[in-house]
């Protein structure tokens, strides 16, 4: 067991066991995989070498097409607590896009509540515990009809709104109103943005916090192009870039997921620098199978290529739970009983005391 994380960015399709696809494809009548063994499916969901965001995408449609049955979505998200508990994880945020799995018919009420259902089971297992995001796609117009469903639906624990999918072309405020409906009846906002948006990147990231009302942003890696960088530090800021500063706005970095869809090298992510630079950074997963990787390898990417030692990721854990979107009670639980005490042990200077 590795030291405790808050886990604020992790899509359920992107998480799945290969051999959990193989056997609900067998049950489910699901024809079209690429490969037939475990080992095999799981060299073909690896997209670190995907180099594109659209390219990294293009896998989803294999394990969207195992998630169209209650039955199935339930034990995929059970398993998702399970792996994540197992990988020291003790709060979880995830995220789905509920017309995703309709295309046998099931309703997306029922596909929130068969998700909430396998996320109790897991927590009742491990005692992870978890809230639920959904997600409009950004390229398709029923961001208001489901940011109405998420507000119907907080009882079954969801807790947050946003929106996902190719991002070039696509501006967060395309979706104002939805952002306003969610925000209006309560729920939290966390925004794509600044992930793969070329030019308008940085513009984005500007949308999803000025007009959209962001509280989080999704991975926000292209901030780094509002920065002036000189000998490895950032030396100066650009508008965007100072606002998110000084609002100290969370970014949810997902550094294995930006190495493939931005064709970076390890050494040159950003969020060394933007870490050294004052920036609220926290880590996160987005998708575990396609990015073949965990939350214990994603502290390992930090430390190992960007310097992080024990304070800075005790630092980090602190700030992806003071950003998460579960009540202060359960904040102050979990920081008290689980995880500053680990990291205490492992020598980190800490308040053992959340405040």
């Amino acid at each position: 067991m590795g030291l405790p994380t808050v886990l604020l960015h992790d899509h359920l399709d992107g998480g799945l066991r290969p051999q959990t696809i193989l056997e609900l494809a067998e049950s489910t009548g699901y024809t079209d995989l690429p490969a037939g063994n475990p080992s095999d499916l799981g060299v073909w969901f690896d997209q670190r070498d995907s180099g594109s965001l659209e390219t990294y995408l293009d896998s989803f449609p294999h394990t969207i097409g195992v998630m169209q049955d209650a039955a199935s979505l339930e034990r995929v998200a059970y398993e998702a607590a399970l792996d994540l508990a197992a990988d020291a994880v003790v709060y979880a945020e995830i995220r789905f896009s509920p017309p995703l799995h309709t295309d046998q018919g099931l309703d997306p009420a029922r596909v929130i509540a068969a998700i909430s259902s396998g996320m109790r089971l897991g927590e009742a297992e491990t005692g992870i515990r978890w809230g639920l995001i959904v997600a409009a796609l950004r390229h398709v117009h029923d961001s208001e009809a489901l940011a109405l469903l998420a507000l119907e639906h907080r009882h079954l624990g969801v807790v947050g709104f946003d929106i996902a999918g190719p991002e070039a072309g696509f501006p967060p405020e395309s979706h104002l109103a939805a952002f306003r409906m969610a925000r209006g009846g309560g729920l939290r906002l966390t925004i794509h943005a600044g992930e793969s948006g070329g030019r308008h990147g940085v513009a984005y990231i500007a949308s999803a916090m000025d007009r959209c009302g962001a509280e989080r942003i999704g991975q926000g890696v292209e901030l780094i192009r509002d920065c002036e960088v000189h000998d490895g530090e950032i030396t100066s800021l650009g508008p965007v870039a100072t606002r998110v500063r000084a609002r100290r706005l969370p970014l949810e970095m997902c550094p294995s997921s930006n190495l493939a869809t931005n064709r970076l090298e390890p050494d040159q992510h950003p969020v060394g620098l933007l870490y050294r630079a004052g920036f609220n950074v926290t880590l996160s997963t987005d998708n575990r199978l396609m990015s073949s990787t965990s939350m214990s390898q994603e502290l390992d990417f930090v430390r190992n290529y960007h310097g992080f030692e024990i304070d800075d990721l005790a630092r980090v854990a602190w700030r992806s739970l003071d950003a998460a979107f579960c009540p202060w009670e359960v904040k102050a639980e979990l920081w008290e009983d689980t995880i500053a005490p680990a990291y205490a042990a492992a020598g980190a200077d800490l308040n053992p005391v959340w405040s």
